[in-house]
């Protein structure tokens, strides 16, 4: 069995610059999921009428198209004319007292400009050709940013970057603004079977740069074994932010890997490398000390490589640590702009004024410009390599004379008389003119019938692609029970994003883009680019929209509608105003401050709301949902910090006759299922064992996973039930709920927190019963605090407290009941309290 997982740490937490919107009911063009009553569907008759729109402005074109011919030909007669003088005798030439003769005599010394800042300067360490800006002595580098340290201890001198790093240089280019220097490999060995303990580790070994950026287009993150967890994090200089992720290598033998060279999970894995960083470490580890595999694979390896420089093959799980890889770095010169160098020419960097300043993400960095090569670093350091008798690039003239062409020497011996030439040049250009606007002509009456079925086809294919036949299918066969979602055109999605301008997003994760979107009614909605990434999916796309689209509870985040005609599909939500959980938790909003903390009494409430929502995809729709990444940055917050569930991009619908699903291994590190990751088979439970993570966030205001932590406390679900086991509850606990609940109360949810967190999925709750108990607790909690606000009715007290002392539950992990842990199921009430899991409302 093998299994490839993904270990993204940011989904699709889209709401982080949310603000109010209006809940005006939407108005679109058409609809479908109308039950009955189904409208042709026309998908491109706003399109079609824009382009005849486009096709009556060329057609108007045409009559402007001939006095530009005209115009065009009076400029080929004036350059083709000696008399007019523009080609036979240059303007320059007729200013009187002007001699060009002696800029003429010196344009091959011009071309020969040093190349160094001194004839000193040492361009070579070793085999590596060191150009400027970059040096090894003091004088020879623009700043010490450039400077090259060559060790000359060794038999062969060793470039190394700046004056104490360990890094080796390898290759320096000015065109490209990239270093290609040496890449650690990092470890963690075992050795004999009966010693599960690391012989050999060598870990977060990486790079801190201050003025060079890590390539994220040409490296790759990659991690080699059949037992291993590799883990990527990276820095961004003067920044607090660290981006961590990940990848995980798993086989069994070597027969399962099928083909060499590729990194696909199987023997290794890899992952690309994020933009702008300018250091990273690198961690490894097995998840069973390599005890199944230590016969042909003792060693897990990470390593950060240039893109093409390694090939996987199955010789390197034995003994990899000592191979040689390279990286590329890209650099820049300053870190400023090219706008903002070029205004203080003193420092500017590019010298030579055949040079040109080119952008990058670093700073500016100089390229010789077309036509000419060299370093622009220098002045006169661009040299012509357009050496041809009659040098365009030259200011100036030949020497012919009026009315002749040629190389100039001897006096014009070597020329010709023009006039012929011009005449010829006149013809030709009236001839083409002409037949260039026959052929203009010819185009536009047949351009917009081309045009107009292109676009045509195009729609239709997406529609088709993003299975929009199945989806008719969908909603035949559903007939009249569908609830009614829209479907949207290209140009309304267009419009409300403007134009997906980069302003409007509001998330990125493994499953799209999300935009804010205004609708023409002033509806504020969100729009998510799903990445259905092959036709196998597209089914089981179709498949969640109808079935998503019939989910109408308070608790669950609404599908309004989708787009097809686009190459991936779009997606449309209820926009929701208050961040989210994980936000409000941690203080990572822009509406969350320490002033705004959560009480425990809306804790317990959203707790309550997430698990009925859960509990009504699980039970309560035609047909079940596995959310499959339930975290606390997919748990919306409404004005009222009422719970929204949200993110179905990872979701599975569980037909009624199975219990269980055998899938790729997805979800967020620190929440995801351990028997899943083992085993692949994804249930319900899965759900419940990411809820009980939730539980444990809400109780400690403490994150999922982090690296911040001491490692035995880095899972907080682990973390959590030790503690809890250990009687040490107390110190891990939020400072702020326990001023502000009974103690009864906390206990009883981490307890229930602890039972989610179960590593056998059968041993958990379902999330039906979770939903009761959390209910019932929220209910006991009401009645405790009693007073004007108590909405429990007398007979309602004494119903729960019958129900609460009937049923005990036994802790398999403490062997036996204990007083805190004993919590009511509340069967007695099942139906009251999971009454709005009907309807959802």
């Amino acid at each position: 069995m093998h299994r490839t997982v993904s270990l993204n740490r940011f989904s699709d937490d889209y709401f982080k610059h949310a603000t109010s919107s209006p809940s005006s009911g939407h108005r679109s063009s058409y609809s479908m999921f109308d039950g009955n009553n189904l409208p042709t569907y026309d998908p491109i008759a706003d399109l079609a009428k824009k382009e005849r729109a486009r096709v009556k402005f060329a057609e108007n074109a045409v009559h402007v198209i001939p006095f530009v011919l005209i115009v065009c030909v009076i400029i080929l007669w004036l350059f083709s004319n000696p008399d007019v003088g523009i080609i036979g005798d240059p303007l320059g030439a007729r200013i009187e007292g002007l001699s060009l003769e002696g800029e003429i005599e010196n344009d091959s010394d011009a071309t020969k400009a040093s190349s160094l800042p001194t004839s000193d300067c040492p361009n070579k360490c070793g085999n590596l050709n060191i150009p400027y800006p970059f040096g090894t002595h003091e004088g020879c580098y623009l700043n010490d940013t450039f400077l090259i340290t060559c060790n000359l201890n060794s038999t062969t001198p060793t470039p190394l970057l700046g004056r104490d790093n360990n890094i080796v240089v390898l290759n320096i280019s000015l065109d490209d603004g990239e270093i290609l220097v040496s890449s650690p490999v990092i470890h963690d060995c075992y050795g004999p079977k009966d010693n599960n303990d690391p012989i050999s580790k060598d870990q977060k070994n990486g790079f801190n740069l201050t003025h060079f950026s890590i390539s994220s287009s040409k490296n790759k993150f990659t991690a080699l074994g059949c037992d291993t967890v590799g883990i990527f994090t990276g820095y961004i200089r003067n920044q607090k932010h660290v981006t961590t992720m990940g990848c995980v290598s798993l086989c069994n033998t070597l027969d399962e890997i099928t083909s060499n060279g590729s990194c696909g999970g199987i023997g290794c894995c890899e992952i690309s490398v994020p933009e702008g960083l300018n250091g990273f470490a690198m961690e490894t580890w097995s998840r069973n000390n390599h005890s199944n595999v230590r016969d042909f694979n003792p060693c897990n390896y990470a390593f950060t490589v240039a893109e093409g420089d390694y090939n996987f093959t199955t010789t390197n799980l034995k003994n990899f640590e000592n191979e040689n890889l390279a990286m590329v770095l890209d650099w820049a010169v300053g870190n400023q702009t090219c706008q903002e160098a070029q205004q203080h020419l003193s420092s500017y960097a590019c010298k030579d004024k055949n040079s040109e300043c080119l952008d990058s993400t670093i700073g500016y960095r100089c390229k010789c410009s077309s036509g000419f090569q060299g370093n622009p670093y220098f002045n006169d350091g661009c040299q012509d390599i357009n050496e041809c008798a009659m040098n365009p690039n030259l200011a100036g003239s030949s020497k012919c004379p009026k009315g002749h062409e040629g190389d100039g020497s001897t006096n014009g011996h070597h020329s010709k008389n023009h006039n012929s030439i011009g005449n010829f040049i006149l013809i030709i250009g009236l001839s083409l003119s002409l037949t260039l606007l026959a052929l203009v002509v010819g185009c536009l009456n047949i351009y917009p019938q081309i045009r107009e079925r292109k676009f045509i086809k195009m729609r239709e294919n997406y529609f088709q692609k993003n299975g929009g036949t199945l989806l008719q299918e969908q909603i035949d066969s559903h007939h009249g029970s569908t609830e009614r979602a829209t479907i949207f055109t290209v140009e309304e999605l267009k419009k409300a994003t403007n134009n997906y301008d980069e302003d409007r997003i509001i998330g990125k994760g493994g499953h799209g883009t999300v935009y804010k979107g205004i609708l023409s009614n002033g509806r504020v909605v969100a729009i998510k680019k799903s990445m259905v990434s092959n036709q196998s999916e597209i089914e089981q796309f179709i498949n969640e929209v109808v079935v998503l689209s019939q989910i109408n509870h308070r608790n669950v985040v609404k599908l309004l509608g989708c787009c097809l005609e686009t190459e991936f599909p779009l997606l449309v939500y209820e926009f929701i105003t208050n961040g989210t959980l994980c936000e409000h938790l941690h203080f990572e909003g822009q509406a969350c401050n320490n002033n705004n903390k959560l009480s425990w009494t809306t804790r317990l409430r959203i707790a309550a709301e997430t698990a009925e929502a859960l509990a009504y995809l699980h039970y309560a729709v035609s047909t079940p949902i596995i959310h499959r990444d339930v975290k606390t940055s997919n748990i919306l917050l409404d004005d009222n910090l009422t719970a929204k569930v949200s993110d179905f991009g990872a979701s599975k619908l569980v037909p009624l006759d199975q219990t269980q699903l055998t899938t790729l291994v997805q979800g967020t590190l620190g929440y995801l299922d351990p028997e899943y990751f083992q085993t692949s088979q994804l249930t319900e439970k899965s759900d419940v064992y990411s809820f009980g993570v939730v539980l444990a966030e809400l109780l400690t205001s403490k994150k999922a996973l982090s690296f911040l932590r001491p490692e035995t406390h880095r899972n907080l679900s682990l973390y959590f039930v030790s503690t809890l086991n250990e009687g040490h509850l107390d110190q891990i606990l939020d400072s702020e709920i326990v001023c502000d609940a009974s103690v009864e109360y906390i206990i009883e949810v981490a307890n229930l927190a602890k039972r989610c967190l179960r590593l056998k999925g059968e041993e958990r709750p379902s999330m039906k019963e979770v939903a009761m108990e959390l209910e019932g607790i929220r209910v006991m909690q009401k009645h405790s605090l009693g007073g004007a606000n108590d909405v429990v009715s007398q007979e309602e007290t004494e119903y729960f407290l019958k129900a609460r002392s009937s049923i005990n539950i036994v802790d398999h992990e403490d062997g036996g009941t204990s007083g805190s842990s004993t919590i009511s199921r509340f069967y007695n009430l099942q139906n009251q309290i999971l009454e709005p899991l009907g309807d959802g409302r």
